[in-house]
C-alpha cells in the first residue's frame, strides 16, 4: 500500500512537471516572469505536493529559477549558454564512448545500436526527407544516443549524460524539427549519421580516444543548428521555447 502511494506521489510529480514544462516551452510563462506555488497550483490543478517537487525539478532542468523572497522566475539564456550546455552533453557523450571501446563491447551488445542504425538509414534515404521522416528521426536518433551511453557500463556517467542532456536545447535531438525546414536538411542528417556509424567502428575496434573525439564533433551539428535556427526564425514553431533565448540586442 505505501509502495503504491509512492508511485502515485511520483506520477502526479511527473504530470506537474510536464504540464509547467509546457506552459514555459509554449511561452504561455515568458522569461522573466514570476511563479509562485498557489499560483502553479491554480494554473495545472494539481495538489501543491506535487507542484512543489515539480518547480524545483524545473529548478535543477535550468528552466527555472528561484528567487530568495520566494517563489521562481522563468530564466532566460544565451546563445553562449545554450552552445555550452550542448558542448558538455558532447563532453560526457564522448567519455561514455570512449569508455565502451577501451572497455570493450560484444557483437551482441552492438546489436541493438546497429539495428537503430539500420532504421535511420532507412528515414535518411528519402530525398527529400519528409517533416514525418524526420518526427521519427528524433525518435530513433534520441535511441541511439541512449543505447550508446548505456555501453558505457558506468551508471555514474549514465547519470551525467542524462543531467546534460536534460540542459535547456542540449539534447541529442534538440534543433532536429527546425532542421527539417532548411535547404540542405538531407546533407546535415546524411552527416549526422556517417558520424553514428563511424563511433560504432571506433568502439569495435576499441580505439577509445577515436570514438571520443568523434562524439564531441558530434555534438557540434547541434550547435551548428543552433546558429541557423537563431538567424532564421521563419519555422521558430518547430522549436518549442525558442523565446526563452536572448539574442544580443533583445
Amino acid at each position: 500500500m505505501v509502495e503504491r502511494d509512492s508511485d502515485r506521489s511520483v506520477s502526479q510529480t511527473v504530470r506537474a512537471q510536464l504540464s509547467l514544462r509546457d506552459l514555459i516551452l509554449s511561452g504561455d510563462l515568458r522569461p522573466g516572469e514570476r511563479i509562485s506555488e498557489l499560483q502553479a497550483v491554480e494554473t495545472i490543478g494539481a495538489s501543491r505536493t506535487p507542484v512543489r517537487m515539480a518547480l524545483v525539478r524545473l529548478e535543477e532542468e535550468g528552466l527555472l529559477e528561484a528567487i530568495p523572497s520566494g517563489g521562481f522566475m522563468v530564466k532566460a539564456f544565451s546563445e553562449r549558454d545554450v552552445l555550452d550546455s550542448i558542448e558538455l552533453r558532447g563532453t560526457v557523450e564522448g567519455l561514455a564512448a570512449r569508455f565502451a571501446a577501451e572497455r570493450g563491447v560484444s557483437s551482441r551488445d552492438l546489436e541493438p545500436l546497429k539495428g537503430c542504425l539500420d532504421e535511420i538509414d532507412g528515414l535518411v534515404r528519402q530525398d527529400p526527407i519528409s517533416v514525418e521522416a524526420f518526427s521519427s528521426y528524433v525518435a530513433l536518433n534520441a535511441r541511439f544516443h541512449a543505447l550508446l551511453t548505456e555501453l558505457s557500463r558506468s551508471p555514474p556517467l549514465i547519470r551525467q549524460v542524462d543531467r546534460a542532456s536534460a540542459l535547456p536545447f542540449a539534447s541529442p535531438s534538440g534543433f532536429v524539427m527546425t532542421q527539417s525546414t532548411l535547404p540542405n536538411a538531407r546533407h546535415t542528417l546524411l552527416i549526422a549519421q556517417d558520424q553514428h556509424r563511424v563511433v560504432i567502428d571506433a568502439i569495435e575496434n576499441r580505439e577509445g580516444a577515436r570514438a571520443e573525439a568523434i562524439m564531441r564533433e558530434h555534438a557540434r551539428v547541434a550547435a551548428r543548428n543552433l546558429r541557423v535556427v537563431l538567424r532564421n526564425k521563419t519555422h521558430s514553431d518547430l522549436l518549442p521555447g525558442l523565446a526563452l533565448i536572448k539574442m544580443p540586442g533583445d
